[in-house]
């Protein structure tokens, strides 16, 4: 991270919205002590020791938003380790949900600032990262709070093996623009694109979130950017 960057620069929006349901409230109380990451002690070497069944890899979600996506991942990819990042309690909820109905034990929760997870992160530690439809806080003065950033990048190159994978989506061509600029410019990984279509369209294995589906409704399209750590 920068000197001085994204240290305490609010990224995200609120918290908390309307009351949990008794049974998701009972997820939060009951789930998610037990998922939750443990960031006062220094990660595990290898990062799969997080997870009770043996993972080869670790992929991680920063905003999973109602957690639809990862859900998806954990339980299409049993072999893969998940971290799920997400400040906002309604969402945590939703993908408690999820775990439970699906019964995934591959997924641990981080319900607060994904930078902290990065911080705590070990090099080289993580094979894929998610970015999907992040609040694009769209006046020019909170462009400040937009979470792809030179120092956030600097983070994920570090705590990224070589050759994993970065996935940012978003619906906002300034937003799409903006991101393409600071990650060519981190020299830290390269764009896979070789066509229009590949940014255009989403792969198969990169299913709808509720923010994408929303932006659809409203006659915004959906941009797919995917990148290689160098």
């Amino acid at each position: 991270m920068l000197p001085g960057e994204n240290v305490t620069i609010r990224t995200y929006g609120r918290r908390k919205g309307h009351a949990l349901s008794p049974r998701k409230q009972r997820l939060v109380d009951d789930l998610l002590p037990g998922l939750r990451l443990d960031l006062s002690t220094p990660a595990p070497a290898p990062l799969a020791k997080l997870f009770p069944a043996p993972v080869s890899q670790v992929w991680m979600e920063i905003g999973f938003g109602g957690g639809e996506h990862l859900a998806w991942q954990a339980e299409a990819n049993p072999g893969m380790g998940f971290i799920g990042c997400e400040p906002f309690l309604n969402g945590v909820a939703k993908l408690l949900s999820e775990i439970e109905t699906r019964k995934l034990d591959n997924i641990r929760i981080w319900d607060g600032d994904a930078r902290e997870v990065l911080d705590w992160l070990g090099d080289g530690s993580v094979a894929r990262v998610f970015v999907l439809f992040p609040d694009p806080w769209p006046k020019v003065r909170h462009h400040k709070r937009r979470l792809i950033s030179p120092g956030t990048l600097e983070s994920l190159a570090r705590v990224m093996q070589p050759g994993a994978e970065l996935r940012i989506a978003s619906d906002i061509g300034d937003y799409v623009r903006a991101s393409l600029e600071a990650v060519l410019a981190s020299n830290a990984f390269e764009w896979l694109a070789e066509t229009a279509r590949d940014w255009r369209e989403r792969p198969a294995d990169w299913p709808p979130t509720r923010y994408e589906q929303k932006a659809l409704r409203e006659g915004r399209k959906g941009h797919y950017l995917i990148f290689r750590r160098i």
